[in-house]
């Protein structure tokens, strides 16, 4: 990969060997073996680690999970927030996990479409609840820097299942839970 990065700076017109450059190589590598570590990770065991059992059968939401991610189109980060809720059937998740299983999926290249179901799907397979919903909202640098460059662009997606897709009496709780308070 540093061979790659060295050789895209001079077609760049760069010179890799100046001083600012030199280690540039490196930590582009270094960087994008962080970005995408996602890889590396299986979602399921992740939600798995810490399953409990429980009663509830009442919405569980965490709200505005920051993240970022990789454009797959550009190579271009695109950030934001997931919103994810699902409604237990006997068994609920450490809250943590719920982020961290975001990161999974984020530390991929991506689309903000895709990351969104695959998050769901995860979650589904995972804990087999009643309803699963994700919700994303995120600002795509490749269109705010680059192309249409339209600096106050929020894309949103959702993908939900079971209980949230549905019953609208769920669907309308989730979507008043999600919006923050105005004051």
């Amino acid at each position: 990969m540093e061979t790659l990065v060295r050789e895209m700076l001079a077609q760049l017109g760069e010179d890799p060997d100046r001083e600012g450059l030199k280690k540039t190589p490196q930590r582009v590598a270094k960087s994008m073996h962080y970005l995408t570590a996602g890889y590396k990770m299986n979602p399921l065991e992740i939600i798995q680690s810490a399953l409990f059992s429980v009663d509830n059968q009442e919405i569980v939401l965490v709200r505005d999970i920051d993240f970022s991610s990789l454009c797959e189109h550009h190579l271009l980060p695109f950030m934001g927030r997931a919103h994810i809720a699902y409604i237990p059937n006997g068994k609920v998740v450490g809250l943590s996990k719920l982020a961290r299983v975001v990161d999974v999926f984020a530390r991929r290249l991506q689309v903000q479409e895709r990351m969104t179901t695959q998050i769901a799907e995860a979650l589904q397979e995972g804990l087999n609840p009643d309803g699963v919903a994700v919700v994303i909202e995120a600002a795509h640098t490749c269109m705010i820097i680059r192309g249409v460059q339209k600096p106050n662009s929020v894309t949103t997606t959702s993908a939900m299942f079971g209980a949230f897709r549905e019953n609208a009496a769920s669907r309308a709780e989730l979507m008043t839970l999600i919006r923050p308070a105005r004051g």
